[in-house]
């Protein structure tokens, strides 16, 4: 999700970058750990996001941003999960509480996040509506558990999801795209919704008018960051529990169709940013 915004502009960095925010599952190599390190071993399957450099064939990671992956979860489902899933986590639990009698508008319901935010949404009792560009798409999020899928580029899906909603909008937007769908997002909301703005791949959301959020039915906006909802060891370990654990008992699926060698990463970039993959892209050294 973010990879292909750091080479866009869309999220400012400090040079030189060294490429990915990784999300990747990684074996512990038969190297030393460090004095004190408990949480794991020599030989664990481990997994990480937040620490910079994961185009690489091994990573130095503080041992207390490790987790390690219960048997059963292969490290392709760890690196999976680590960034999206608990970004997913975070915004279905978290940011916004899901309940039942809630309904969600998920963009992107087909992408790395939204295939497992909808899965989320759906054990936590919620009514789902997701956004997609294709047919294919509107299929994957569908078998993902969605209730009803949005056309974006030939429906209008504020238009829709009101109608869906029997003009009442939903309670909660999931938005990574940004600058393109932001203004329609507000428009799908009921009034004292959540506008939850978590990524921008269209690009940045201009500057705005808060009396707008007055003037829409006193709505709230967020943008949440994952680092700010994993901040502490107890928080990392809850929120990477919850999700490796739906996956190893088959509560949560991944898809992981698209496999890529670490030397073809910039194909791997074009890939995304032409919105040719669903599900989660992995990168193998």
């Amino acid at each position: 999700m973010l990879d292909p915004e750091l080479p866009a502009g869309a999220v400012p960095v400090i040079t030189p970058v060294e490429p990915a925010v990784p999300e990747a599952g990684v074996l512990v190599p038969d190297v030393p750990v460090g004095d004190g390190v408990t949480a794991v071993k020599v030989g664990d399957k481990v997994g990480y996001t937040g620490v910079p450099g994961a185009y690489a064939q091994f990573a130095a990671v503080p041992a207390d941003r490790l987790v390690k992956l219960p048997a059963g979860v292969t490290t392709k489902q760890g690196a999976a999960a680590m960034l999206q899933g608990m970004t997913a986590h975070y915004l279905a639990c978290s940011t916004y509480p899901l309940k039942s009698g809630d309904a969600c508008l998920v963009h992107a319901a087909a992408g790395g996040v939204g295939l497992l935010l909808v899965q989320m949404a759906k054990m936590r009792g919620a009514r789902v509506i997701g956004t997609v560009s294709t047919e294919d798409k509107a299929k994957l999020a569908r078998d993902a558990g969605a209730d009803d899928v949005i056309l974006y580029g030939s429906q209008d899906f504020a238009a829709e999801t009101k109608r869906l909603t029997g003009g009442k909008g939903v309670q909660v937007v999931y938005d990574a795209v940004g600058k393109t769908t932001f203004d329609k997002s507000l428009d799908s909301l009921a009034p004292r919704g959540m506008m939850i703005l978590y990524g921008q791949a269209s690009g940045p959301v201009p500057p705005m008018d808060l009396a707008v959020l007055g003037a829409k039915g006193s709505l709230f906006i967020t943008r949440p960051s994952l680092v700010a909802y994993t901040a502490t060891r107890p928080e990392l370990e809850a929120r990477a529990g919850d999700v490796l654990g739906w996956i190893r008992d088959g509560k949560l699926k991944m898809r992981l169709e698209f496999d890529f060698a670490l030397k073809d990463a910039p194909e791997a970039h074009r890939a995304l940013e032409g919105r040719k993959t669903t599900g989660k892209v992995l990168l193998i050294p």
